[in-house]
C-alpha cells in the first residue's frame, strides 16, 4: 500500500508533523482503514527524507520536545504527480488466504468441510457489510463515505465469490469433491518400494 504517497499528498497542502499527518491521514480515508501506526508513519517519513523527496526541520519547542516539521520537496511533487497519473494494479494479486482455504476443503472431498468453510465465511463478510454500511451512514466527509462504498464492493465481490464456489464445489452432490480427493491422492502418493527380494 502506497501510504509515502498519500503522506506526499497531505504534504502537498503545506508542512506538518508525525502526529499532525497521522490525524489528517485518519480522517481523511475514514474508519474503515483502522489507525495508523506512528512508528510505520515516521519510518516513512524517514524514507522521504533519505529519498529527498521530503525536506525535515527541526523546531524548538517552549515547554514540550523539539518538534520536526516536513516539507515536501519539487521532487516529491513531481513522484506524487507520477502516482496520481498511473493506474493502480491489485496490489497483493490473487494470493488471498480464503482462497488457500477453499481450495484445502475442496481438496479434502469433504462436503461438510466446504459447507463449514462457506459458511463461516459468508457469516463473516454479511458482518463486516453491515458494519460498512453503518460506518457509511454515519460519515459526514463525502470522499470518506466513497471509500466505505468501495470497501463494501469489495466485500460483495467476496460474497460473490462465496456463491460461486458453493455452485461449482457442491451443487452435483459431491462428484466433483470426489474428483478433486481422487485427483489429490494421486498426485501426492509416490510409490513405496517394495520389499527387497531375496536372492535365489
Amino acid at each position: 500500500m502506497a501510504i509515502q504517497h498519500a503522506v506526499l499528498a497531505l504534504l502537498a497542502h503545506g508542512p506538518s508533523y508525525g502526529y499532525e499527518l497521522k490525524s489528517a491521514f485518519e480522517a481523511a480515508v475514514g474508519p474503515q482503514w483502522g489507525p495508523l501506526n506512528i512508528g510505520h508513519l515516521y519510518q516513512i517519513l524517514d524514507r522521504l527524507s533519505r529519498d529527498e523527496l521530503v525536506v525535515a526541520e527541526r523546531q524548538a519547542q517552549p515547554v514540550k520536545p523539539d518538534r520536526v516539521v516536513y516539507e515536501i520537496t519539487p521532487a516529491g511533487r513531481a513522484e506524487l504527480d507520477r502516482w496520481l497519473a498511473e493506474p493502480s494494479p491489485r496490489s497483493g494479486g490473487f494470493r488471498d488466504d480464503f482462497f488457500l482455504k477453499v481450495t484445502a476443503a475442496a481438496r479434502s472431498g469433504a462436503a461438510e468441510t466446504v459447507r463449514t468453510v462457506l459458511g463461516n465465511q459468508r457469516g463473516h463478510l454479511m458482518r463486516e457489510l453491515r458494519n460498512l454500511d453503518a460506518l457509511r451512514r454515519a460519515a459526514d466527509d463525502p470522499v470518506v463515505r466513497l471509500l466505505l462504498s468501495a470497501a463494501s464492493r469489495h466485500v460483495e465481490a467476496d460474497l460473490a465469490f462465496v456463491d460461486d464456489a458453493e455452485s461449482a464445489l457442491l451443487a452435483d452432490g459431491g462428484a466433483t469433491l470426489a474428483e478433486l480427493a481422487a485427483h489429490t491422492a494421486g498426485t501426492t502418493t509416490h510409490d513405496a518400494p517394495g520389499p527387497a527380494r531375496a536372492a535365489s
